[in-house]
């Protein structure tokens, strides 16, 4: 991924996701903010993103609809308390990224036989590969 506006939408993304009652916790902005730097994001352009988020834009490779995902599962799960009303909202983020219902499911099923519900990555791929194929 090159395009700086796809990676400004993927942190939006995520930082929406994170955001319950207009707040995110220490944990989990210290977690979007190494995301943040891996995608070559500024503090300050980062910061900016908590009031003015970017309009999601579509990912074209199915490969990084799958990382997004991932980072998701990974953000979900960092307090190890997941809500139902977290499930439904992770859910609903896999479908409008066009990844397979069947797929999304499972993975969030599974999740819970994990340390810490944290999905490896190489068990996640082989999930959507199966469903991809």
């Amino acid at each position: 991924m090159t395009n700086r506006v796809e990676k400004l939408s993927l942190l939006s993304e995520m930082i929406a996701f994170a955001q319950t009652e207009d707040s995110v916790n220490s944990i989990e902005y210290n977690f979007l903010y190494s995301i943040a730097k891996q995608l070559d994001i500024t503090k300050e352009d980062f910061q900016y993103l908590f009031k003015h988020p970017v309009t999601y834009l579509h990912l074209k490779s199915h490969s990084e609809r799958i990382v997004q995902f991932h980072r998701l599962v990974l953000l979900m799960n960092l307090d190890h308390k997941v809500a139902p009303k977290q499930l439904v909202k992770i859910h609903n983020f896999g479908l409008r990224m066009g990844l397979s219902h069947d797929s999304i499911n499972r993975v969030l099923d599974l999740m819970e036989s994990f340390p810490n519900k944290m999905v490896p990555p190489d068990f996640l791929i082989d999930i959507f590969k199966v469903q991809y194929n």
